[in-house]
């Protein structure tokens, strides 16, 4: 015989609210707190026919594991059966159902895994989404799954979306033009006392001092406290000791506490004792915490912000919205007349915002964008209440892509590659669930250690105390996991549990051995995996580092890891720079490769190695904004190697060639030609030739695959040169400017055409003895142009400087005859010269 359900506020609606899951399929419960919607609804459906018709089980979605496993519990209560009969919940550690079970009660991210695993969620017939106004991610996202497989796979799947303050209109829209039903409260009146903090002061002092006020003026009642985080719960608590008498218990209420505190919290008081619970924003909905009829609230939440430029995620601590604050007074109210006691003031109230931010707009979205991946469709063409923000949803597609869990061959979108598929089937974020996978394929003992990691950075520290306290190396955390008797004056001995039993189920999902010695030293070559944005090289000064994405990090000088070259860096700050590193683990340069190899980018720079004096190329390897070190190499040949070696021949002013005198003779001859007779004869001075290196040289020395000083000294210097003449006149150029003339003695002796300007006469020195014979100055340039005769003495001292030989011998010769005659006497010196046969 079925248990008739207690008349709540809700039962008002159930008649409208089964017509329109009847009719249309869809609807949008609007409900204060202690309406009895997440319990009642849920069970006055389980039998209506539409539901038989489609499988029978409705799956309702939670928030939190404590309201999830409360809520499962409540309506077992309600239906005199234990859970894991008709009604059985599921999350992520722990789950009762049973093969009777119609009513899952799950966390919302069960639902997501549930519908990428079957998108036609066989076998339900109605997913009812509670305390939607929480708008979680995870609430979002399945939300907008399920609409999707409704439209395209399951169009008699019911969907109901319950809320206590919540834009009903907009979520109706969403859901196709979906009723609104409004139930009515049960609540109780609330007296809200202001009691605003004093500038500066921290909420802790101001929290203890409010409890013991209101515990002394108010004879009756346990108090829920609202504070931000587990460390302000645990900073209250620590005030409260000794300061409450003997007759108050306090307990503590976070996510992270193991069940059973949890459950002490919520459970009714002992006879004659009060109780005080110190909760986080998880008893703000769904859940009552029997006998609270008094409130403190300190009016922060935490919230997960994200910033897409840094690419970090960071806590921030935030007033609490209207909407929030009201919804925690109500708790006072659920059970008869309460007091709420917020800790500011009325005008501070009116500025706060109305609603909370959903979590879409500031979250990290990479494990959104790995779902949207897998699920195989445009987030623009799923109905998101509010899209996700363009730029964070690359940013986490450009994550994901680092993990290797997209493909992004081009620009497109990234597909979902098999290593991402594994990824979205363990419960973690993208980059955990990464770090698994790769300690899974290390094998031995690295995919036990890859679990404790992600154990210790899915949740909260295992190190309590004040951050900047704390020490940042990873290692401390491993050893105090890998050895329960191991000591440390900061070791959180509940978190430590709870990352251990977390760590356990990692290793069941992931198929790992728990258990053995952990390679602790390997602890940043898993983290790199997770993190490779954030692998951090020391850069200026000890503690000083910067992040591979660009960001800078720091620790104490004094801190251990202050002295690493390298670190795998798992938590740190989140603002743009100077960000002080939280978690990391040392990272061997040996390992970048084996992490980030892929990605390593090779800068090859050519350079002149002055100790060398040669090309070489300089290979830079980066990581993003890491410099790894360069090695150097022979340079390849190509464009850029003949470019570095027509530069050097520039910076040389032509010197790195292999000009040889004779190179030298003829760019002075064809200087000459140029000055004296002009086109087409060109200009092969130095300067001129430095201009046109591009043309005369660059295709000489990429023809020859040239790569090094010993290419541009194989250069012909003297056949560049000639081949700059142009064809036209090039069989004159022994014709007008002779290398050499003969000399009446018959001896073939070099013009100099270098020894003065460009154009002027070429210098022949020679033996005055060697003109014996002759009358006239030999000339050039077609007989335009006489040499200048440097006449010398036997020894090759300078006699006569002259252009008129002729002139010479009737002139000055007498003279110069009586000195050499006296210096060379077994020299024959002519009386005249020009007339001496020298023939024989």
């Amino acid at each position: 015989m079925p248990v008739p359900l207690p008349t709540l506020p809700v039962s008002a609606c159930l008649d409208e609210l089964r017509a329109a899951l009847a009719g249309p399929g869809a609807a949008v419960l609007q409900a204060p707190p202690g309406a009895g919607k997440t319990t009642i609804v849920p069970l006055a459906l389980a039998d209506e026919p539409w539901l038989a018709a489609a499988g029978g089980r409705i799956v309702m979605l939670e928030p939190r594991r404590l309201a999830t496993r409360a809520a499962a519990r409540r309506m077992a209560a309600l239906r005199r059966e234990r859970v894991g009969e008709l009604v059985g919940y599921r999350t992520r550690d722990d789950r009762e159902v049973g093969p009777g079970t119609r009513i899952e009660v799950v966390t919302e991210g069960i639902l997501t895994r549930r519908l990428q695993r079957d998108p036609g969620l066989d076998g339900v017939g109605l997913v009812i989404f509670d305390e939607f106004h929480e708008r979680s991610l995870p609430a979002d996202l399945g939300l907008a799954l399920a609409l999707d497989a409704r439209r395209h796979l399951r169009p008699d799947l019911r969907i109901l979306v319950m809320s206590a303050t919540l834009d009903g209109e907009r979520v109706a829209a969403l859901l196709g033009d979906a009723p609104v039903i409004t139930s009515e409260s049960r609540s109780h009146r609330v007296d809200v006392r202001w009691a605003p903090r004093r500038p500066r002061e921290h909420v802790e002092p101001a929290t203890v001092a409010a409890v013991r006020q209101v515990l002394r003026a108010e004879p009756e009642g346990d108090v829920l406290v609202f504070l931000p985080g587990a460390a302000e719960i645990g900073r209250v608590a620590d005030g409260l000791a000794g300061a409450v008498g003997d007759g108050v218990d306090v307990h503590l209420l976070y996510g992270a506490l193991p069940a059973g505190e949890q459950d002490a919290a919520l459970a009714p008081g002992l006879p004659g004792r009060r109780k005080v619970v110190l909760a986080t924003d998880i008893a703000e909905t769904s859940l009552t915490v029997e006998g609270t009829s008094i409130v403190v609230d300190a009016g922060l939440a935490r919230r997960p912000v994200f910033d897409a430029t840094t690419g970090l995620t960071r806590l921030e601590t935030v007033p609490a919205s209207r909407a929030s604050a009201d919804q925690r007074a109500g708790r006072a109210g659920r059970q008869g007349p309460g007091v709420a006691v917020r800790l500011w003031s009325r005008a501070e109230h009116a500025a706060r915002r109305p609603h909370g931010e959903p979590e879409i707009r500031q979250a990290d979205l990479a494990g959104l964008a790995l779902e949207l991946a897998v699920w195989g469709t445009a987030p623009g063409d799923l109905p998101f209440l509010d899209p996700p923000p363009a730029r964070a949803l690359d940013e986490g597609g450009r994550l994901l892509a680092d993990l290797g869990a997209l493909d992004t061959p081009d620009d497109q979108g990234g597909a979902v590659t098999p290593l991402g598929r594994q990824m979205v089937a363990l419960p973690l974020h993208p980059r955990l669930a990464r770090m698994v996978l790769a300690g899974r394929a290390r094998g031995g003992a690295h995919g036990w250690l890859a679990c404790l990691l992600a154990a210790v950075l899915e949740d909260r520290d295992v190190l309590r105390g004040r951050p900047d306290d704390l020490p940042a190396d990873m290692g401390v955390r491993l050893a105090l996991l890998a050895d329960p008797g191991r000591r440390h004056p900061a070791a959180d001995g509940r978190a430590l549990r709870r990352a251990r039993d977390r760590a356990r189920d990692l290793a069941r999902r992931a198929d790992v051995a728990p258990g053995g010695d952990v390679p602790a030293d390997d602890a940043g070559l898993l983290l790199a995996h997770a993190y490779p944005d954030r692998i951090a090289q020391a850069r200026g000064g000890a503690g000083r580092f910067v992040l591979r994405a660009g960001t800078e990090g720091w620790l104490a000088a004094s801190d251990p890891l202050a002295g690493e070259a390298f670190l795998a860096v798992a938590e740190v700050d989140g603002r743009r720079s100077g960000g002080r590193i939280r978690i990391a683990a040392p990272l061997a340069p040996s390992d970048l490769d084996a992490v980030a190899g892929d990605r390593v980018v090779e800068h090859a720079r050519l350079v002149w190695d002055a100790d060398r004096d040669d090309l070489v190329a300089r290979v830079e390897r980066e990581l993003g904004r890491l410099k790894l070190g360069a090695v150097e190499r022979r340079p390849s040949p190509g464009l850029a190697a003949t470019t570095a070696l027509v530069t050097r021949v520039r910076a040389t002013a032509l010197a790195a060639l292999a000009w040889t005198p004779h190179a030298r003779a003829l760019q002075a001859r064809i200087g000459f030609l140029r000055a004296v007779v002009g086109e087409p004869w060109p200009d092969v001075s130095d300067a001129a030739l430095r201009r046109t290196l591009d043309d005369w040289l660059a295709p000489r020395l990429d023809a020859a695959r040239a790569t090094g000083r010993a290419d541009l000294e194989r250069v012909d210097v003297a056949g560049v040169l000639r081949s700059l003449v142009p064809p036209a006149v090039a069989g004159d150029l022994d014709r007008l400017a002779p290398e050499a003339v003969t000399v009446p003695t018959g001896r073939r002796a070099a013009l100099d055409y270098a020894a003065g300007d460009p154009g002027d006469p070429p210098v022949l020195a020679v033996r005055v003895q060697d003109m014996f014979g002759a009358t006239t100055t030999p000339t050039v340039a077609g007989g335009r142009v006489p040499v200048v005769l440097h006449l010398l003495s036997p020894a090759g001292r300078p006699v006569q400087v002259t252009s008129d030989l002729a002139g010479f011998w009737s002139g000055s010769w007498h003279d110069v005859r009586k000195e050499m005659a006296g210096r060379y006497p077994k020299h024959p010196w002519p009386d005249d010269p020009g007339s001496v046969d020298v023939s024989g």
